[in-house]
């Protein structure tokens, strides 16, 4: 599904289409998406100056004056910038149309993202206020994860899951950075040192800068706002490359489960 980098990358490329633009209109075609698009919102944002765009965590923000619109991408979704009239497919569920005629359009073959609606401030509505910290941002240090996760017998694999703890890394850039880092994604989080999770806090930030400079990564359905695929995938040390041989030892890549996650890691490179 996508993650950070490609939901950042998705956001950069609609931000010179909407940010300090009005809403023209918005055209819903399918209204079942995670959860339903309400009943009226071509109504509620016709019209409307918007005023900024922020990404928190997988979510898209788009603040109007008041409130604003909430997009997530699902497993599936994208969005794109078409400049010129285009007929919609099968699975491109809503559009939103900027002054100039521009045209942003969600497309989603599995309908798991989302269109939300808020009157009130959008960090505070239910789905972002839970949020833990941004990879990104300067708050987050092998120290803050080292305090986090003491006394805890879960897997660092699933610790950095955990979207209460940091947002947006996701399945294939935990597994890259703990393959970075040298850290087995088994070994129990309460047992990893505060070094060894400095060292993993600089890998994850690595990972996700070289992963938004090549624009994400495409396995499946995702493309960045102007339709093109993202190249980091051609890059990736571990993920999805069980028996190929690692890229430092030779040993070959092994995949076990973790939370109902395929994880792919180093045997010998990977304590």
């Amino acid at each position: 599904m996508p993650e950070l980098p490609e939901v950042e990358t998705t956001l950069n490329g609609i931000r010179p289409y909407l940010q300090g633009l009005k809403i023209a209109r918005l055209e819903v075609r399918q209204r079942k998406l995670r959860w339903p698009i309400v009943e009226n919102l071509e109504r509620k944002v016709s019209g409307v100056d918007v005023v900024e765009l922020q990404r928190r965590g997988k979510y898209i923000l788009i603040h109007f004056d008041r409130g604003g619109l909430i997009v997530h991408l699902g497993m599936s979704g994208s969005m794109r910038v078409l400049l010129n009239d285009e007929l919609p497919g099968k699975h491109d569920h809503f559009d939103i149309i900027n002054q100039h005629g521009q045209i942003i359009r969600y497309r989603d073959p599995r309908r798991f993202g989302c269109l939300l609606y808020t009157s009130g401030s959008l960090l505070q509505h239910p789905r972002l206020i839970n949020l833990g910290i941004e990879p990104l941002s300067n708050a987050f240090t092998g120290f803050y994860m080292y305090q986090l996760s003491r006394n805890r017998t879960t897997p660092i694999k699933s610790f950095m899951m955990d979207g209460r703890i940091v947002v947006g890394v996701g399945n294939i850039y935990v597994s890259e950075a703990l393959f970075l880092a040298g850290i087995s994604p088994f070994r129990q989080c309460g047992k990893i040192s505060l070094a060894r999770y400095q060292v993993l806090a600089d890998a994850i930030r690595t990972i996700l800068m070289q992963a938004l400079r090549q624009g994400g990564t495409t396995l499946q359905d995702f493309v960045g706002a102007d339709g093109a695929p993202g190249y980091f995938a051609q890059s990736l040390s571990v993920y999805g490359r069980e028996g190929d041989r690692c890229l430092k030892c030779s040993t070959g890549i092994k995949r076990k489960v973790i939370s109902q996650r395929s994880t792919f890691y180093c045997p010998k490179c990977q304590t």
